[in-house]
């Protein structure tokens, strides 16, 4: 028997890996195992071609550089003698790392006849085999083809290619690989379905549990709680709490343990935990080895099915640019209608409240009319705060015991162009550099929230995992960001309170829009981005049964980008902010974007609120 284990991590861990209890006591002729340790180009390989592979396991889980984003694991279960250059997984250097590669299968005599003639290696080859493997032989094929191509890793040569060349040494024998230049995983299985191959994506909060097949077994618990991570190998069965089996439910399917098996000749490729390439539904690229995250529109049965967490809106955008900056003309026009109601147990005889529920007027959102009444009324003043937002402060001297705030408005929204469609930014590289008076002027959204300093080193930690699965593009990292938020934290209502940390949030992996606007927040200002809280109404349409965000204040984020200004980015619905966001507030944080905050200076006893949210499309439901 022969198996073959991948597995790729968006942080660094350490996953206890070992022999599983089926294949203890079986002959072993062949186990290896490599990695790049902490991020290293060169990579870690350790290979026993004797029985004893269980002492190599006990070694590897006391050695404390087993710590790596990329493992690749053979094993080789059968009564023939293996020489150290002829067990799996082989490695060559190129481009100045470390190539890894493991075949589970074997390339047919009858098929191949002379490896030399049907897999050719140049007249100088580069790249010879060491031992005397069919794989091995392989795998110089493919580093050869690797270098002719003048490519230096595997996004340089092409998925699609990787793909063609996979379904070439498929045509000579059974293969199920794996290839790896420590920043890629590559998996593709053979074409006949030989052996298996599939693939299974775990996200935190890992609750332990042991995953486990004919071969190996991997112990979650020793492996990082925020790490995500992507297996690719034999399905395993896991042995886990099945009262938390829902706190994976809507990343991979019904839950995350369910293993996907691939298709027969599918290639899959994933970096830093995050599938990026799959060879039956290729997405588009603008330039290689930038990873590219498109939504699809969900229809409105499949958006009531999540229970109000996987909905998405989308803006259309359009392509003309018009003199304001704005994009074309086709805009869209909405009503808003906002009314928030306090009843008192005890007359309240007076107070103080601060308003912002004036939406924004700019190039892109235009106020044409609308008004804020407060009930009782009281003696007020307009002013703009130090975050640029219209505040009203009122105060009411007569006694009263319940009040009403209103607000309608009649707002047009124009579109932006897209950040993909502006070459410049795509020269800006992470970790981002300000001048000083920059600096100076954007302090306040450059501070993270104070947390202990290991919170903080985590969140730098699953910050970097994107700016490394994006090659440090700033564009593509910031989107990822905001997808990977959408994608892998759950939407529950109630499961947090506004003293949540972003940390408690990474930790659960679950809030509401407020908390993940408050973590994509943190881990902008952590990559030297300044980032800004924002308040305002969010339109979900008439199709929409789910409206927990639409009948209700939403939340999201702004971050300024070099050359364009602030441009708003919602992780709750994983996309960026358009026709379907209406802006009022602003700030560091919620507490300078509160839509309503007041002071009671006597009376009132206990308060309880109702509020009621309507934003309409206007040529349905003008104002």
């Amino acid at each position: 028997m022969s198996q073959i284990l991948a597995i790729s991590s968006d942080m660094t861990a350490s996953p206890g890996i070992r022999l599983s209890t089926a294949t203890q006591g079986a002959p072993v002729s062949g186990l290896g195992m490599a990695w790049y340790p902490s991020g290293d180009s060169e990579a870690a390989l350790f290979k026993d071609p004797t029985d004893d592979a269980d002492a190599m396991s006990r070694m590897l889980s006391d050695w404390r550089r087993f710590k790596s984003v990329v493992f690749v694991c053979h094993l080789l279960t059968d009564s023939r003698r293996r020489s150290q250059e002829d067990t799996n997984p082989f490695r060559r250097l190129h481009g100045g790392r470390t190539w890894l590669m493991a075949h589970n299968g074997s390339l047919s005599a009858e098929l191949a006849g002379d490896l030399a003639t049907s897999l050719p290696l140049g007249a100088s080859p580069v790249f010879t085999p060491l031992g005397r493997t069919d794989s091995e032989h392989a795998f110089c094929w493919l580093m050869t083809k690797v270098r002719e191509s003048n490519a230096t890793s595997l996004a340089e040569v092409g998925y699609a290619t990787l793909h063609e060349w996979s379904r070439e040494l498929n045509q000579l024998g059974t293969v199920n690989l794996v290839v790896t230049d420590g920043h890629d995983v590559v998996a593709y299985r053979d074409r006949n379905g030989f052996n298996g191959l599939s693939c299974v994506r775990r996200v935190p909060p890992h609750r332990g549990g042991e995953l486990s097949n004919d071969a190996f077994a991997l112990d979650l618990d020793s492996a990082e709680t925020q790490t995500t991570v992507i297996f690719a190998t034999q399905a395993m069965t896991a042995a886990v709490d099945t009262e938390n089996d829902d706190q994976q439910a809507g990343v991979d399917g019904p839950a995350a343990l369910d293993w996907k098996p691939l298709e027969h000749g599918q290639m899959l490729v994933a970096r830093r935990g995050a599938f990026i390439w799959d060879s039956t539904n290729q997405p588009s690229r603008t330039r290689p080895g930038v990873v590219q995250t498109p939504m699809a529109p969900m229809p409105p049965e499949a958006i009531a099915a999540t229970g109000g967490r996987n909905w998405r809106v989308q803006a259309d955008q359009g392509q003309a640019q018009a003199p304001d900056g704005a994009v074309g003309s086709n805009g869209r026009i909405l009503t808003l209608f906002h009314r928030t109601t306090y009843r008192y147990a005890k007359p309240v005889e007076r107070s103080e409240h601060t308003l912002r529920l004036f939406p924004v007027q700019d190039r892109t959102q235009r106020v044409h009319s609308g008004e804020v009444i407060l009930t009782p009324a009281g003696r007020h003043h307009d002013f703009e705060d130090v975050f640029g937002n219209q505040v009203r402060h009122v105060v009411v001297e007569d006694a009263y015991s319940e009040m009403t705030v209103l607000s309608t408005a009649r707002v047009e929204l124009l579109p932006e162009l897209p950040l993909a469609t502006m070459p410049s930014l795509h020269l800006e590289r992470l970790p981002m550099v300000w001048m000083p008076w920059q600096r100076q002027m954007m302090a306040p959204y450059l501070l993270p929230v104070e947390l202990p300093e290991a919170q903080l080193r985590e969140l730098t930690d699953y910050a970097m995992s994107f700016v490394e699965r994006q090659n440090y593009d700033l564009v593509e990292t910031l989107l990822d960001i905001n997808q990977g938020i959408y994608r892998d934290f759950q939407y529950v209502t109630g499961s947090t309170r506004l003293e949540t940390t972003p940390f408690e949030v990474l930790n659960t992996r679950k809030g509401v829009c407020q908390d993940f606007a408050n973590l994509m927040i943190c881990l902008a200002r952590l990559l030297n981005i300044p980032a800004r809280y924002r308040v305002g109404y969010i339109f979900t349409g008439g199709a929409y049964e789910n409206k927990i965000q639409s009948d209700a204040s939403h939340a999201w984020l702004e971050l300024y980008l070099p050359g364009v200004g602030w441009r708003g980015f919602d992780p709750t619905n994983g996309c960026q902010v358009g026709l379907d966001h209406v802006r009022v507030a602003c700030g560091r944080n919620y507490r300078d974007a509160t839509p309503t905050a007041g002071t009671i200076f006597a009376g009132g006893g206990t308060e309880t609120m109702s509020i009621d949210v309507k934003l309409m499309d206007a040529s349905t439901a003008p104002i």
